[in-house]
């Protein structure tokens, strides 16, 4: 049996990464090493959204290095690996190094497969950087677009490509973590919390971003427990934006009011895993990452060591 690791990102948290680690459960034949499998790729589907995908595979059959590969339902680019993640992840593990040729998964399948197979064929699953339960930036997003602090990128002339990603509209705040009081969007007429989104969508004139957010937002059903071992890592002390008052409604860039977070997720949707420690007999660790950004904590130093751990032990 294989043990797989997938790491996956949402595709809109704005040039930030939302990775999603599963880990199979291994039975290592004895005496034969494992080689390690690494690979980043940009996967594109047939329509929106589109993912940016990596993941790793530790095979248990011997063998040498074979050639990259890539699976893609339309197109794919790869993208070299960090040296970081190559030399942390290949310490102590020189075989062979191949792709994965077959499909990765999303973490809402695990999700929705009956418990006996996830303790069959999940050893544990770690979420870095995982937005539980939305993102506040979102509104901005949809409203009048972001530019991710790209100077020569007005955020007006993006908006439109980024509210047609789904997955834009399914980051919006969910009620299970955020309180239905909060206001997100303040301008000189409205306020809006997330009670308010099918008015937010008919005010900033894209009503078929209302039919997105219904579609999208039971994919995954944060309120239920993953049912097995869970390892939260999560950036804080970064200024992340946590609400929005627009002067002009919604063509100008907002005021920005910041909250804690890891400057694209906030602390409040990244803690949300906690509540599940309660919740199953599966052990739910949390591994906060102080000032890690949350496309730097992919270069973290906690980060590499707890991955490396998980992957070789002590």
């Amino acid at each position: 049996m294989d043990l797989c690791l997938l790491f996956y990102r949402a595709p809109l948290l704005l040039g930030g990464l939302l990775f999603l680690l599963l880990l199979a459960v291994s039975a290592l034949q004895a005496g034969r090493p494992s080689p390690v499998v690494l690979g980043w790729c940009t996967i594109e589907r047939p329509g929106p959204p589109s993912f940016l995908m990596a993941w790793i595979c530790i095979s248990l059959a011997s063998g040498r290095p074979l050639h990259w590969s890539f699976w893609t339902p339309a197109k794919a680019v790869w993208v070299p690996i960090s040296t970081l993640w190559w030399r942390a992840l290949w310490a102590g593990a020189t075989h062979g190094v191949r792709m994965s040729g077959g499909p990765p998964m999303t973490g809402a399948e695990p999700q929705r497969q009956p418990q006996a197979w996830k303790d069959k064929y999940v050893r544990a699953f770690l979420a870095l950087g995982a937005p539980w339960g939305g993102v506040a930036k979102t509104l901005r997003v949809l409203a009048s677009g972001d530019n991710n602090r790209i100077p020569v990128i007005s955020p007006l002339k993006i908006r439109e490509q980024q509210r047609s990603a789904v997955s834009t509209s399914w980051l919006l705040p969910y009620d299970y973590t955020w309180s239905p009081e909060k206001v997100f969007v303040r301008t000189p007429t409205a306020n809006y919390t997330l009670c308010d989104y099918h008015r937010f969508f008919q005010d900033i004139g894209f009503e078929d971003g209302w039919l997105m957010r219904q579609d999208t937002e039971g994919l995954v059903d944060a309120t239920v427990p993953p049912g097995v071992q869970l390892h939260c890592l999560y950036g804080t002390g970064v200024p992340t934006p946590d609400s929005f008052y627009y002067e002009s409604f919604p063509d100008r860039d907002p005021k920005i009011y910041f909250g804690d977070g890891d400057g694209t997720v906030n602390l409040q949707s990244a803690l949300h895993c906690e509540t599940w420690r309660n919740h199953q007999p599966q052990q739910v660790s949390l591994q906060a990452l102080p000032g890690s950004e949350h496309i730097e904590m992919l270069a973290d130093a906690t980060t590499l060591a707890y991955l490396k751990h998980m992957l070789l032990g002590p």
